[in-house]
């Protein structure tokens, strides 16, 4: 398989930029994955790149943005951080990546079991990490249920798939809250950002809309 020229990208719609990322993972965790000569698409690509979509995640081992989706080199700009954590460099970055280069959608790719989420869960204080986790701990308050204190932490599986899907869900409103060009080209139907949540059971991908 040929890397996509700037005229194919392009060519596409914001929605279909997600749709061409929803059938690459549903390749993915079928075992069905495009075969492609890597070395080629070196070769191709050695002179620009024209990504389809840039995909915020997180750098757990298991969450490869190019594996999950099945995308090749030159496909996908890929910002990993952990906890997927959308922060001002972050947001930069998606602003080169949409505003410069023409990705045609954002995504925000929180995951279960995310080791960060946990952590923020469980009030975790390590260094550095503190930090980055005392971004995330504003929304593990934001995840009403249970309000029983004692199942709020790493050792209740449904509590942490909350916080994940609702750090996602702030994510989508920190890029859209705090950066004018990226709301501007998303009202204006020019890009597409949405929230999705990877299982690392299963290889699944579910994506949720998240309309402003």
């Amino acid at each position: 398989m040929h890397t996509r020229t700037v005229e194919q990208r392009n060519a596409l719609s914001p929605a279909d930029a997600v749709e061409l990322l929803r059938q690459g993972n549903e390749r993915f965790r079928t075992n069905r994955g495009v075969k492609r000569d890597l070395l080629g698409q070196v070769n191709e690509t050695q002179n620009g790149q024209h990504p389809i979509a840039a995909v915020v995640s997180c750098m757990d081992s298991r969450t490869s943005a190019e594996l999950i989706f099945d995308q090749g080199l030159g496909d996908i700009f890929s910002i990993r951080i952990a906890g997927n954590v959308v922060n001002e460099d972050i947001l930069g970055s998606l602003e080169f990546a949409c505003k410069m280069a023409g990705a045609k959608a954002i995504v925000v790719l929180g995951h279960s079991r995310c080791g960060a989420v946990m952590g923020a869960c469980d009030g975790v204080e390590v260094g550095h990490l503190s930090g980055l986790l005392a971004k995330i701990r504003p929304v593990v308050h934001n995840v009403a249920e249970p309000s029983d204190p004692a199942s709020r932490n790493s050792g209740h599986a449904d509590f942490v798939e909350a916080v994940a899907r609702e750090n996602v869900r702030q994510g989508i409103d920190t890029i859209r809250d705090n950066s004018a060009i990226l709301g501007e080209m998303e009202a204006a139907g020019d890009i597409e950002i949405v929230g999705a949540i990877y299982s690392v059971a299963t290889g699944e991908v579910s994506f949720a809309s998240e309309a402003p």
